[in-house]
Protein backbone atom coordinates (compact mmCIF):
# COMPACT_ATOMS: atom_id res chain seq x y z
CA UNK A 1 0.00 0.00 0.00
CA UNK A 2 1.05 3.42 -1.30
CA UNK A 3 2.32 5.68 1.90
CA UNK A 4 1.89 9.32 1.59
CA UNK A 5 4.37 10.94 4.44
CA UNK A 6 6.02 14.53 5.38
CA UNK A 7 9.02 13.55 2.72
CA UNK A 8 6.38 13.12 0.26
CA UNK A 9 4.80 16.76 1.14
CA UNK A 10 8.43 18.61 1.27
CA UNK A 11 8.66 16.64 -2.39
CA UNK A 12 5.65 18.14 -4.17
CA UNK A 13 6.55 21.44 -2.65
CA UNK A 14 9.97 21.65 -3.96
CA UNK A 15 8.88 20.71 -7.60
CA UNK A 16 6.14 22.92 -7.38
CA UNK A 17 8.58 25.93 -6.15
CA UNK A 18 11.19 24.83 -9.32
CA UNK A 19 8.38 24.79 -11.78
CA UNK A 20 7.12 28.29 -10.86
CA UNK A 21 10.57 29.76 -10.47
CA UNK A 22 10.64 28.30 -14.06
CA UNK A 23 7.89 29.68 -15.00
CA UNK A 24 8.66 33.14 -13.96
CA UNK A 25 12.21 32.92 -15.89
CA UNK A 26 10.58 31.47 -19.14
CA UNK A 27 7.92 34.70 -18.64
CA UNK A 28 10.57 37.24 -18.54
CA UNK A 29 12.66 35.94 -21.59
CA UNK A 30 9.56 35.25 -23.61
CA UNK A 31 9.92 31.81 -23.80
CA UNK A 32 6.62 30.52 -22.07
CA UNK A 33 4.74 29.07 -25.37
CA UNK A 34 8.24 27.00 -25.13
CA UNK A 35 7.94 26.20 -21.94
CA UNK A 36 4.26 25.45 -21.83
CA UNK A 37 4.67 22.68 -25.32
CA UNK A 38 7.89 21.04 -23.24
CA UNK A 39 5.24 20.35 -20.22
CA UNK A 40 2.34 19.32 -22.08
CA UNK A 41 4.31 16.72 -24.54
CA UNK A 42 6.00 15.39 -20.67
CA UNK A 43 2.14 15.05 -20.10
CA UNK A 44 1.52 13.14 -22.76
CA UNK A 45 4.53 10.74 -22.41
CA UNK A 46 3.92 10.35 -18.91
CA UNK A 47 0.36 9.58 -19.90
CA UNK A 48 0.98 7.25 -22.38
CA UNK A 49 3.18 5.10 -21.17
CA UNK A 50 2.41 4.96 -17.17
CA UNK A 51 -1.17 5.24 -17.85
CA UNK A 52 -2.14 3.89 -21.20
CA UNK A 53 1.06 1.27 -21.23
CA UNK A 54 1.33 1.69 -24.86
CA UNK A 55 4.54 -0.02 -25.44
CA UNK A 56 4.92 0.71 -29.20
CA UNK A 57 4.41 5.17 -28.66
CA UNK A 58 5.84 4.72 -25.17
CA UNK A 59 8.91 3.68 -26.31
CA UNK A 60 9.08 6.18 -29.28
CA UNK A 61 8.40 9.05 -26.85
CA UNK A 62 10.96 7.61 -24.72
CA UNK A 63 13.52 7.98 -27.07
CA UNK A 64 11.98 11.31 -27.48
CA UNK A 65 12.65 12.14 -23.82
CA UNK A 66 16.31 11.30 -23.89
CA UNK A 67 17.35 12.95 -26.65
CA UNK A 68 15.09 16.31 -25.20
CA UNK A 69 17.06 16.66 -22.64
CA UNK A 70 19.48 17.49 -24.82
CA UNK A 71 17.92 20.01 -26.94
CA UNK A 72 16.18 21.37 -23.82
CA UNK A 73 19.68 22.78 -22.49
CA UNK A 74 20.52 24.18 -26.23
CA UNK A 75 17.37 25.65 -26.61
CA UNK A 76 17.60 27.10 -23.22
CA UNK A 77 20.79 28.24 -22.53
CA UNK A 78 20.58 31.62 -22.09
CA UNK A 79 17.75 30.73 -19.42
CA UNK A 80 20.00 27.85 -17.70
CA UNK A 81 22.93 30.22 -17.11
CA UNK A 82 20.38 33.21 -15.77
CA UNK A 83 18.94 30.57 -13.53
CA UNK A 84 22.35 29.81 -12.24
CA UNK A 85 24.30 33.29 -11.47
CA UNK A 86 20.67 33.95 -9.74
CA UNK A 87 21.40 30.77 -7.32
CA UNK A 88 24.99 31.41 -7.04
CA UNK A 89 24.35 35.37 -6.10
CA UNK A 90 21.65 34.75 -3.89
CA UNK A 91 22.29 36.84 -0.65
CA UNK A 92 21.65 33.89 1.49
CA UNK A 93 24.85 31.86 -0.48
CA UNK A 94 26.89 34.88 -0.36
CA UNK A 95 26.58 35.08 3.28
CA UNK A 96 27.66 31.69 3.22
CA UNK A 97 30.75 32.33 1.14
CA UNK A 98 31.88 35.12 3.01
CA UNK A 99 32.17 32.88 6.10
CA UNK A 100 34.69 30.94 4.70
CA UNK A 101 36.43 34.56 3.03
CA UNK A 102 38.87 36.68 4.01
CA UNK A 103 39.44 40.46 3.31
CA UNK A 104 35.52 41.13 2.66
CA UNK A 105 35.78 44.12 4.54
CA UNK A 106 37.84 45.60 1.48
CA UNK A 107 35.22 44.60 -0.77
CA UNK A 108 32.14 46.71 1.21
CA UNK A 109 30.87 49.52 -0.77
CA UNK A 110 31.55 52.61 1.67
CA UNK A 111 29.87 56.27 1.59
CA UNK A 112 32.75 57.15 -0.03
CA UNK A 113 32.24 55.47 -2.80
CA UNK A 114 28.47 55.82 -2.91
CA UNK A 115 28.06 59.49 -2.70
CA UNK A 116 29.89 60.90 -5.91
CA UNK A 117 27.59 59.06 -7.85
CA UNK A 118 24.72 60.30 -6.00
CA UNK A 119 25.55 63.67 -6.26
CA UNK A 120 26.64 63.25 -9.42
CA UNK A 121 22.76 61.75 -10.82
CA UNK A 122 21.47 64.56 -9.03
CA UNK A 123 23.40 67.50 -10.93
CA UNK A 124 22.10 65.62 -14.13
CA UNK A 125 18.77 65.13 -12.92
CA UNK A 126 18.41 69.04 -12.60
CA UNK A 127 20.35 69.48 -16.01
CA UNK A 128 18.14 66.68 -17.33
CA UNK A 129 21.54 65.17 -19.24
CA UNK A 130 20.73 61.26 -19.54
CA UNK A 131 23.10 58.72 -17.69
CA UNK A 132 23.60 55.41 -17.71
CA UNK A 133 26.04 53.74 -14.52
CA UNK A 134 26.12 50.13 -14.18
CA UNK A 135 27.84 48.68 -10.78
CA UNK A 136 29.14 45.46 -11.20
CA UNK A 137 28.04 42.92 -8.01
CA UNK A 138 29.19 39.57 -8.09
CA UNK A 139 28.65 39.09 -11.61
CA UNK A 140 31.75 39.92 -13.78
CA UNK A 141 30.77 42.19 -16.78
CA UNK A 142 34.23 42.09 -18.34
CA UNK A 143 32.29 41.51 -21.57
CA UNK A 144 30.36 44.53 -21.39
CA UNK A 145 33.23 46.63 -20.55
CA UNK A 146 34.95 45.34 -23.62
CA UNK A 147 32.60 47.22 -25.90
CA UNK A 148 33.72 50.52 -24.53
CA UNK A 149 36.34 52.43 -23.63
CA UNK A 150 38.74 51.44 -20.60
CA UNK A 151 38.76 54.61 -18.03
CA UNK A 152 40.02 52.88 -14.84
CA UNK A 153 39.89 55.86 -12.36
CA UNK A 154 38.69 56.65 -9.11
CA UNK A 155 34.85 57.32 -8.57
CA UNK A 156 34.68 61.08 -8.79
CA UNK A 157 31.38 63.27 -9.39
CA UNK A 158 32.95 65.42 -12.03
CA UNK A 159 34.31 62.94 -13.96
CA UNK A 160 30.87 61.39 -14.01
CA UNK A 161 29.14 64.56 -15.35
CA UNK A 162 31.63 65.47 -17.97
CA UNK A 163 31.33 61.74 -19.11
CA UNK A 164 27.69 62.06 -19.84
CA UNK A 165 27.83 65.74 -21.10
CA UNK A 166 25.78 65.86 -23.84
CA UNK A 167 29.09 66.54 -26.02
CA UNK A 168 30.68 64.11 -24.68
CA UNK A 169 31.59 61.71 -27.17
CA UNK A 170 31.14 58.58 -24.53
CA UNK A 171 27.67 60.28 -22.86
CA UNK A 172 25.13 57.70 -25.25
CA UNK A 173 26.44 54.30 -23.33
CA UNK A 174 27.23 53.01 -20.42
CA UNK A 175 29.87 53.53 -17.26
CA UNK A 176 30.39 50.43 -15.58
CA UNK A 177 31.71 51.01 -12.14
CA UNK A 178 33.92 48.09 -10.47
CA UNK A 179 35.38 47.68 -7.09
CA UNK A 180 35.08 51.24 -6.17
CA UNK A 181 36.82 52.63 -9.71
CA UNK A 182 35.22 53.75 -12.87
CA UNK A 183 36.28 51.08 -14.92
CA UNK A 184 34.97 52.35 -18.55
CA UNK A 185 32.43 54.13 -20.27
CA UNK A 186 30.41 53.90 -23.59
CA UNK A 187 29.30 50.57 -22.85
CA UNK A 188 26.73 48.75 -24.81
CA UNK A 189 24.14 46.76 -22.95
CA UNK A 190 21.77 43.93 -23.68
CA UNK A 191 18.31 45.70 -24.17
CA UNK A 192 15.47 43.96 -22.12
CA UNK A 193 12.22 43.08 -24.48
CA UNK A 194 10.30 43.02 -21.56
CA UNK A 195 6.65 43.85 -22.48
CA UNK A 196 5.64 45.04 -19.39
CA UNK A 197 8.04 47.93 -19.27
CA UNK A 198 6.01 51.54 -19.16
CA UNK A 199 6.42 52.59 -23.12
CA UNK A 200 7.11 56.16 -21.64
CA UNK A 201 10.50 54.49 -20.50
CA UNK A 202 13.11 54.83 -23.24
CA UNK A 203 16.32 52.94 -24.39
CA UNK A 204 18.46 53.38 -21.06
CA UNK A 205 15.93 52.42 -19.06
CA UNK A 206 15.60 49.49 -21.20
CA UNK A 207 19.18 48.56 -21.11
CA UNK A 208 19.09 49.33 -17.67
CA UNK A 209 16.57 46.41 -17.45
CA UNK A 210 18.37 44.25 -19.54
CA UNK A 211 21.67 44.35 -17.65
CA UNK A 212 19.86 43.52 -14.37
CA UNK A 213 18.17 40.43 -16.09
CA UNK A 214 20.92 39.17 -16.95
CA UNK A 215 23.03 39.78 -14.06
CA UNK A 216 23.15 41.04 -10.68
CA UNK A 217 24.31 44.37 -11.38
CA UNK A 218 22.88 48.18 -9.91
CA UNK A 219 22.05 49.76 -12.66
CA UNK A 220 21.26 53.58 -12.54
CA UNK A 221 19.31 55.49 -15.16
CA UNK A 222 18.73 59.73 -15.49
CA UNK A 223 16.30 60.12 -18.10
CA UNK A 224 17.35 62.99 -20.35
CA UNK A 225 13.37 63.77 -21.05
CA UNK A 226 12.10 63.83 -17.58
CA UNK A 227 15.66 63.92 -15.27
CA UNK A 228 14.12 61.59 -12.56
CA UNK A 229 16.39 58.69 -11.26
CA UNK A 230 15.70 55.07 -12.03
CA UNK A 231 17.10 52.32 -10.40
CA UNK A 232 16.64 48.63 -12.30
CA UNK A 233 18.06 45.59 -9.95
CA UNK A 234 17.17 42.24 -10.84
CA UNK A 235 14.63 43.00 -13.23
CA UNK A 236 12.64 45.13 -11.07
CA UNK A 237 12.49 48.95 -11.69
CA UNK A 238 12.81 51.53 -8.68
CA UNK A 239 11.36 54.96 -10.52
CA UNK A 240 11.21 58.76 -9.47
CA UNK A 241 13.93 58.17 -6.87
CA UNK A 242 15.37 61.04 -4.40
CA UNK A 243 18.72 61.59 -3.39
CA UNK A 244 18.12 59.77 -0.21
CA UNK A 245 16.19 56.87 -1.84
CA UNK A 246 19.32 56.44 -4.52
CA UNK A 247 21.51 56.54 -1.50
CA UNK A 248 19.45 54.05 0.79
CA UNK A 249 18.98 51.83 -2.45
CA UNK A 250 22.65 52.15 -2.86
CA UNK A 251 24.11 51.23 0.74
CA UNK A 252 21.61 47.97 1.36
CA UNK A 253 22.85 46.91 -2.85
CA UNK A 254 26.18 47.62 -2.79
CA UNK A 255 26.92 46.43 0.67
CA UNK A 256 27.73 43.08 -0.31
Amino acid sequence: MFEFGIKDIIDILCVALMLYYIYRLMKESRSLNVFIGVMVFIIMWLFVSQVLEMRLLGSIMDKLVSVGVIAIIILFQEEIRKFLYNLGTHRKVNSIIRLFSSGDKEERVDMESIMPIVMACMSMSKGKVGALIVIERLTPLDEIVETGDIIDANINQRLIENIFFKNSPLHDGAMVISKKRIRAAGCILPVSHNFDIPKELGLRHRAAMGISQDSDAVAIVVSEETGRISVAIKGQFHLRLSAEQLESILTRELDI
